[in-house]
């Protein structure tokens, strides 16, 4: 819903770990918080136990976890000086692959050569990413401006002389950086991941990479503007383009930590991208949970589809983020793919298909408990349920509040709610002069699957702490990761709604009335 300033890591000095180089791939308070403890403890922690003879799937890949992250890491991962503009940027010809299939890459570069690199992220021992490929040194190409599609005001640049194809063979599923180094010294990202293959007993953990392409302003255009203002903006946006800043602005922000944080706990999981959720009807079959991450804004009918039939099935669902599920769009193919256009006219006179979802009778909150309600917000996030299991550890009292943690956009219960439901956090919330309520809530459903909003974007930023920014503390940062420790462990042992029911609050709250109209 809004526009996400950039923030570029800061580079960190380090001995390079040493890969060999080809151009196909080879595996190579406030408030009175009391201090919180973060060490790693047993998965199915906050009372919860794996039970004995659990799926063989999940063990595997918890396994996989711990493995992979007992690996050397490279925290040279990350871009200083980016350099100017258009001194190298790039795009793979797919959003995910399986490991061991292969993508193009999509390169322009004012410099005569360039190298790529691509990092697995992660845990790593604190270095947050492993590389496990470079390319030799490749020719740099200038490419051709990018096009302007007149009926969508779609950009595109799948016209671009393909670049060098990678094989990823030897590369463990997760989320992927494919870094570009132009020799003059410029930088950018591609993001890619490496999906699973299966879910089954596994936490799934989806990129939300709709939501991505829609704040994406490569080209000036986007589908919140173009050069005439909201009027002039895309009514369709390509993956056939790079992104713009560093290239991984909305990952690095929304997604980085939550991910990081799970993979450091070696819990069992799986990664896939918003265009499997809507391409298999399948892909969660036998998931114990899913987590959508900060900012997940832009599903189509069939991802919606999915991931209700999942829950139907006992798959926990966690809304690490807020404004989540608003906009319905569909995917389109693009001349590299099906799948690579994401319409969203976001006008239900141009398109009743491509506009809210609560305009089409089926608003967010039938499925996120919570739903968006406000931007901007730069408030205190305030806990009123101190008692229950996902705070456990925590130190909170009931009136706890920290500073900044509730924004940018905010969630809030209405009437008309999944039930039962329970309220953890009430945040008063100024709404750009207006006085409202932020609320994280947790409801159970008929199958036993649970599901947790944390009705602010600010969630996996503050895992940062002071870092974030906006005012959150130390303090906000142990807090959450605590919290959403407790919250994916317990998410990752089945369905929580049968160990760990909602005890509704709503009537004591005034929000146990009908929805609406």
């Amino acid at each position: 819903m809004f526009e996400v300033p950039l923030r570029l890591a800061v580079a960190l000095t380090v001995t390079l770990v040493t890969v060999g180089c080809s151009v196909t791939a080879a595996p190579v308070s406030s408030g009175g918080v009391s201090s919180v403890r973060e060490s790693p403890s047993p998965p199915g922690g906050a009372g919860t136990a794996v039970k004995a003879g659990a799926a063989d799937a999940t063990a595997t890949a918890r396994n996989a976890t711990v493995a992979e992250n007992a690996r050397a890491g490279d925290p040279r991962w990350r871009i200083g000086d980016p350099g100017t503009e258009h001194e190298i940027e790039g795009f793979a010809d797919r959003v995910s692959v399986l490991p061991g299939e292969g993508f193009r890459l999509y390169v322009s570069t004012t410099a005569g050569r360039y190298t790529a690199r691509a990092f697995r992220m992660g845990w790593y021992g604190g270095a947050g990413a492993r590389q496990v490929w470079k390319s030799a040194e490749l020719p740099g190409v200038r490419q051709a401006p990018p096009r302007t599609v007149a009926a969508t005001r779609t950009v595109t640049a799948a016209r671009w002389r393909p670049g060098p194809e990678v094989d990823t063979s030897g590369w463990p599923e997760g989320s992927y950086l494919i870094r570009l180094d132009a020799a003059t010294g410029g930088r950018r990202y591609v993001p890619l991941t490496v999906r699973s293959a299966s879910t089954r007993g596994r936490l799934v953990v989806v990129n939300a990479v709709t939501t991505w392409q829609a704040y994406n302003d490569w080209g000036g255009r986007s589908l919140y503007k173009g050069p005439g203002g909201f009027a002039d903006r895309s009514r369709a946006v390509s993956f056939d383009r790079p992104y713009d800043t560093s290239g991984a602005r909305l990952f690095l922000d929304m997604e980085r930590d939550a991910i990081q944080l799970a993979e450091r706990d070696g819990l069992p999981l799986s990664y896939v991208t918003d265009l499997e959720l809507d391409r298999d009807p399948h892909v969660l079959d036998g998931a114990r949970g899913l987590v959508s991450l900060g900012h997940d804004e832009y599903w189509s009918d069939h991802m919606r589809h999915t991931v209700e039939a999942a829950r139907a099935h006992g798959t926990n669902i966690a809304f690490l983020g807020a404004n989540a599920v608003y906009w319905r769009i569909r995917f389109a193919a693009t001349p590299l793919g099906p799948g690579r256009l994401v319409v969203c006219h976001k006008d239900a006179a141009e398109d009743p298909g491509t506009a809210l979802w609560r305009e089409s009778g089926k608003p967010e909150n039938s499925l996120t408990g919570p739903m968006y309600d406000c931007f901007p917000s730069e408030s205190a996030y305030v806990v009123t349920r101190p008692g229950n299991w996902i705070f456990k550890g925590t130190g909170v009292r009931r009136g706890t509040a920290f500073p900044g943690m509730a924004g940018v956009e905010t969630d809030k219960v209405v009437a008309g709610a999944p039930r039962p439901m329970e309220v953890l956090s009430v945040s008063p919330v100024d709404c750009g002069g207006r006085a409202t309520v932020a609320h994280s809530a947790y409801y159970t459903a008929p199958s036993g699957a649970a599901v947790f909003d944390s009705g602010t974007m600010r969630w996996v930023c503050a895992m940062r702490g002071a870092r974030c920014g906006h005012g959150v503390t130390a303090r906000a940062g142990a807090f959450v990761r605590r919290a959403t420790r407790n919250l994916l462990r317990v998410f990752a042992a089945g369905p929580a709604g049968r160990s760990h029911p909602a005890e509704d609050n709503l009537e004591s709250l005034g929000l146990a009335g009908p929805a609406p109209r």
